[in-house]
């Protein structure tokens, strides 16, 4: 009787449009690259604090012709706070690591840069090229690449050399064109 009853609840509810057990959904971002888009998942519940300070930056445009101004392979790529000029963008206020989070590192995670300090992440952002588990303990990881890794892979591959001051810049301008939600996209 049981076996008959679940299967007639689930295809009703399938019928009515809503589901019993809805899971929760992360926020998805696509970042549209001069090379091709990335799609990337936010973890909302692992990274709180890093996820809603990359959304604020998202969802006021902050990313919108910025660079990759970092690129090393095997590595990560880097960008986020740098426009074609190299000219610094203005960040809002540092935010709390989430590093001890239990995200790890590992290829295609996206995760916040930060300078010397512990608390100093503001909008900076890195792609991990490759499983860089000595980071994991610095470094806030708060989502993962979907689709697109070719892109980081061809992103990670340009020639590089010391722009302005910044070392493994890439020798041609590497855009972020635009960083939305991937529903409003």
């Amino acid at each position: 009787m049981l076996r008959t009853i679940i299967p007639a609840v689930l295809m009703a509810t399938a019928v009515c449009g809503f589901a019993l057990f809805a899971a929760p959904t992360n926020p998805v971002i696509v970042l549209t690259t001069s090379k091709g888009d990335i799609t990337i998942e936010l973890d909302q519940a692992k990274a709180p604090i890093s996820a809603k300070n990359f959304l604020a930056y998202v969802d006021a445009q902050f990313y919108d012709e910025t660079i990759f101004h970092r690129v090393i392979p095997g590595f990560m790529i880097q960008g986020g706070g740098l426009t074609a000029d190299f000219k610094e963008k203005i960040a809002k206020a540092p935010i709390k690591n989430e590093a001890a989070n239990g995200l790890k590192n590992l290829r295609g995670t996206i995760a916040m840069a930060r300078g010397g300090a512990f608390d100093s992440a503001t909008c900076q952002f890195y792609i991990n090229h490759a499983d860089n588990p000595r980071l994991d303990t610095q470094y806030a990881v708060f989502g993962k690449v979907l689709r697109g890794m070719e892109v980081v892979d061809a992103i990670a591959a340009a020639p590089t050399g010391t722009i302005k001051g910044y070392e493994n810049a890439p020798r041609q301008t590497i855009t972020i064109v635009s960083v939305r939600r991937a529903d409003n996209k």
